[in-house]
């Protein structure tokens, strides 16, 4: 029965789809394992994910990025590959060990030279910059996604992308507890981006190693 789908076929579908449409990648791979080493938590984007971030900045074209949660730097190095030699990312990280580990990651994966790593807590960051970004993924606390997402409004231009991850949240997003300040953020964000008559949007259910969760992908007009 459908409804009985879960963990023990997502799992091998994962590994399928890996294994046939993205193949090794020894540096992704090594940036991982440094992370889990550090005792970073895993809350890294599947590889699935990175993938698709690296194509919806080479689809866009996107030449400037801005991240906002770089944790181990994995979805990072997606993204610096997306906008190659000639682009540039602009990544914040509010924790300092999460970004000397981000950063000795990017050298070992050769794109360090067109990432720039704003250490502080994002929201203080974000004030303090100024606009020209092409696409924008958005993987921090959940509580300020609608700041987040108003500020890659302000940062961005016709056309810009934004991309923010952990949408779905299990499904609790349907109707979170009053406790749950993450699944609250999610649904007040989702909720935001739907009435903003800049932007236009769709939310993506995703299921895998990293549980069911999402991401919506919105477009500023």
């Amino acid at each position: 029965m459908d409804d009985l789908i879960g963990p023990d076929q997502w799992l091998p579908v994962d590994a399928l789809l890996d294994d046939v449409l993205l193949g090794p990648d020894p540096t992704l791979r090594a940036a991982l394992a440094d992370s889990q080493a550090a005792g970073l938590p895993p809350i890294e984007v599947s590889p699935q994910s990175a993938r698709l971030l690296y194509l919806l900045v080479k689809i866009c074209g996107a030449r400037r990025v801005l991240e906002i949660g770089t944790l181990g730097g994995y979805s990072t190095i997606c993204l610096a590959r997306g906008v190659g030699a000639e682009g540039s990312v602009v990544t914040l990280e509010c924790d300092p060990s999460h970004a000397d580990i981000a950063a000795r990651n990017l050298k070992r994966a050769g794109v360090a030279d067109r990432v720039d790593i704003r250490v502080g807590p994002a929201l203080d960051t974000l004030r303090g910059m100024t606009g020209g970004f092409d696409l924008v993924f958005i993987d921090a606390d959940k509580e300020n996604n609608v700041a987040y997402v108003g500020h890659a409004m302000r940062l961005g231009h016709p056309g810009t992308v934004i991309v923010v991850d952990n949408a779905v949240r299990a499904g609790r997003i349907v109707a979170p507890a009053e406790h749950d300040h993450q699944a609250r953020g999610v649904l007040e964000m989702l909720e935001f981006v739907g009435s903003n008559p800049k932007l236009e949007a769709a939310g993506i259910q995703t299921v895998g190693f990293k549980g069911w969760d999402g991401l919506v992908i919105a477009r500023m007009r």
